[in-house]
């Protein structure tokens, strides 16, 4: 109940339809619905024939809206333009206080009424105050009997203030409802920039992210379609295809010169597009029908990859919204940062691997050049020697010079043996490994104490492991091998090569001089160890310190070689 006005001038039917009114309208969230209600009670409680509420404009200088009730559509459309808050209505404006007329066209403010205009001449104006401030004001004319008096006049007052309750809690309501809806727009765009870092998570391969992220941004927005395009010199190239009709899509060159998807790239600006020529995205289907498109830059440290393509929303003819391209935008963020990562490692991967190359053929130069080189050159100051010889002295000679022959044949056999035993090919991991302890015991530099469990799934020669596994598992065992070697300064080590269910676990040890980890980590071929390693998709552990020994262990998928599979490749 309105506090301020002196209720006994309001009989008790009117107070408790006033009331009853007051609850109706403080619970409803619907303004218009608010409005009407508002003047078909003051109609019927006051008698006024008219009811109107003018709504101000944001600066409280005049109507912004005009709300009737009792003049029919055939009136309203006969009078013209609703009223702007002149005269009579412009004092109320000016004065936001009850005002009541017996003639409201003699009133000196009156500007008179237009000529389709009802009858008007008794008049009941009071305003609608919302925290203080003029909101509008409640207009009633022409009373059935009489003119307003105060009871009519405490009523319409009471009925301003229940519409300013109304008004207001509806106010509250559509910001506490615009704020929740914009919460959880920003909840799903959080959701989208995090989707692709929790599926890809530690991922670092190109094409496992690719799939990733193509799949999802198609979730994301449910389109037909979506790709993502990669920037290739000139041209963007689809990298990542998922959806409907990708047949013609995922091999074609998309110059980045004259085509959409290369203006939202130099542009760095995502883009809507309802009628996307099909040829720029070489996209199966008439010429003549035209794509919805969104389209969202991959962008980088200011730096754009691609270009996000999403095609045909499902079931939506309208396009794409406003909030699908929010999230798109938001997962691109997302999905460019994955997509440089990956890029990165496998850029790096490429130079570890190049340099581990260049040091791995700068090792056998230096294996040629000390040792098979020097034998030659010896053998051929040899037979010189004996072409200008006694007989029995050039005998001597030759005979000399046979065995060099066969000391070089043995090494140039080693050498190769480490290049590529045969034994691994045509034998496997276990075979070749046993080799290699061998020739190392042979050569009397170390001996070598073998341990081997690979009992794979079937037994058998024919179960073998891929040969990418067998060569870093080998390799592995051969540099470390060599390192206890040269470097080690002991006669022994241990090797073990163990076949654990999925996993081939792979461990060298010596009791030698060992080394200071912080100081010489990047020494002995430990780089090359493991980008070969990590490249197989294991992992490399290091343990040693100086006097202690050293030990290298790793652990490698044991995936089992298919049938028929050839285990030959360049090491």
């Amino acid at each position: 109940m309105a506090q301020g006005y002196d209720s006994s001038a309001l009989d008790e039917p009117r107070l408790r339809e006033l009331i009853d009114v007051g609850r109706t309208l403080v619970a409803e969230l619907d303004p218009e619905v608010v409005f009407q209600r508002v003047l078909e009670v003051a109609r019927e409680l006051t008698g006024a024939r008219y009811a109107a509420l003018g709504v101000l404009d944001e600066d409280r200088h005049e109507l912004e809206r005009f709300i009737t009730h009792g003049v029919d559509e055939e009136a309203r459309r006969a009078i013209g333009n609703l009223p702007r808050g002149r005269g009579v209505l412009g004092l109320l404006i000016e004065q936001p206080r009850p005002l009541r007329l017996s003639d409201v066209g003699h009133h000196a403010r009156s500007y008179g009424f237009p000529p389709a205009h009802p009858p008007m001449t008794t008049f009941l104006g009071v305003p609608v105050m919302i925290r203080g401030h003029a909101w509008g004001n409640l207009y009633l004319t022409e009373k059935r009997e009489g003119e307003f008096d105060d009871a009519d006049e405490h009523s319409a007052m009471i009925l301003a203030e229940w519409t300013a309750i109304a008004v207001e809690n509806a106010r509250l309501y559509h910001s506490v409802e615009s704020q929740r809806d914009e919460m959880e727009r920003a909840v799903h765009r959080l959701e989208a920039t995090t989707e692709i870092a929790r599926a890809v998570g530690g991922e670092t391969d190109l094409e496992r992210i690719l799939e990733i992220a193509v799949k999802r941004a198609r979730a994301l927005v449910e389109a037909r379609t979506l790709l993502i395009l990669l920037r290739d010199g000139d041209d963007l190239v689809p990298a990542s295809v998922a959806g409907e009709g990708t047949e013609g899509i995922a091999k074609t060159r998309i110059p980045i010169a004259g085509s959409v998807p290369g203006q939202v790239l130099e542009a760095r600006e995502s883009r809507r597009v309802h009628d996307l020529d099909p040829s720029l995205l070489a996209r199966p289907g008439s010429p003549d029908t035209g794509v919805t498109a969104l389209l969202v830059p991959l962008v980088y440290r200011g730096q754009t990859l691609g270009v996000l393509v999403a095609l045909d929303p499902l079931g939506r003819a309208a396009g794409f919204s406003d909030e699908d391209e929010r999230v798109l935008v938001s997962f691109a963020a997302s999905a460019a940062t994955a997509v440089a990562t990956a890029q990165t490692v496998a850029e790096d991967r490429t130079r570890d691997s190049i340099a581990a190359t260049e040091r791995e053929r700068g090792r056998w130069a230096r294996e040629l050049h000390d040792e098979s080189l020097q034998s030659l050159a010896g053998l051929r100051v040899l037979l010189s020697a004996a072409r200008r010889s006694e007989p029995e002295e050039a005998a001597r000679l030759l005979s000399q010079g046979i065995e060099q022959v066969d000391d070089a044949i043995a090494e140039m056999r080693r050498l190769i043996a480490d290049l590529r035993p045969t034994t691994l090919d045509e034998l496997g991991l276990g075979a070749a490994l046993e080799a290699l302890a061998e020739r190392l015991s042979a050569s009397g530099g170390l001996q070598v104490e073998m341990n081997l469990d690979l009992d794979f799934p079937g037994g058998g020669r024919e179960h073998r492991l891929v040969g990418e596994i067998e060569d870093a598992a080998y390799r592995l065992v051969q540099e470390a091998l060599n390192n206890v070697a040269q470097h080690g300064e002991t006669d022994r080590a241990g090797v073990e090569v163990i076949e654990s269910g999925e996993t081939l676990r792979v461990r060298v040890s010596d009791r030698g001089c060992g080394f200071d980890l912080d100081a010489r980590t990047d020494g002995f071929g430990l780089v090359g160890m493991r980008e070969r390693v990590k490249l197989a998709g294991g992992a490399l552990s290091l343990e040693s310190a100086p006097g202690e020994g050293t030990t290298i262990a790793a652990e490698l998928p044991a995936r089992i070689r298919d049938e028929g599979e050839s285990n030959q490749k360049v090491a």
